[in-house]
């Protein structure tokens, strides 16, 4: 038997303590990163990192939509950042370090400013999400060395937590 799967994509800061946090929730079936948002055709970590390419440090989501909804893993997803600070996250500055959820369908985009609503409404930040939903474009897989970075590194740096 086939195991049905959707996609998200999100950006929310580093990719790295993002993927840590999302490869191992219930109903994740497969992480990977990468970059998209920009114009920039194959983007390489040197070029985004300088935050001039237009893309955005992303992670790719697979997930059993049986397991785990949509508005669901947004809202896990609203609980590993800081949705209120514009293009940061802890020590991470510039565009490429965006909250953004990058939408597959107008389903998603529905559900996405839905989640928002019900985040901004619930007066858990005292900011408003400035969280960006954009439809998705090409996604671009970053470097092998980023794949999983924080199991083979740990200890490694994130600013990533699962807040209350």
């Amino acid at each position: 038997m086939v195991q049905q799967t959707s996609i998200a994509t999100f950006a929310g800061g580093c990719f790295w303590g993002v993927e840590e946090l999302l490869r191992d929730h219930p109903g994740v079936t497969s992480t990977r990163v990468g970059y998209t948002g920009g114009d920039l055709v194959n983007p390489r970590y040197e070029q985004v990192k300088t935050g001039t390419s237009g893309h955005a440090e992303a992670i790719e989501v697979h997930f059993d939509p049986k397991r785990l909804s949509y508005p669901d893993l947004l809202r896990f997803f609203f609980r590993l950042h800081d949705p209120t600070t514009l293009n940061r996250q802890g020590n991470d500055r510039g565009s490429q370090y965006r909250s953004t959820i990058f939408c597959h369908d107008d389903a998603q985009r529905q559900a996405a400013v839905a989640v928002i609503a019900e985040i901004n409404a619930s007066g858990k930040w005292p900011n408003p999400v400035v969280t960006q939903v954009v439809h998705a474009s090409t996604f671009y897989p970053a470097e092998d060395y980023h794949q999983k970075y924080l199991s083979k590194n740990p200890g490694g740096y994130t600013c990533h937590f699962v807040r209350d």
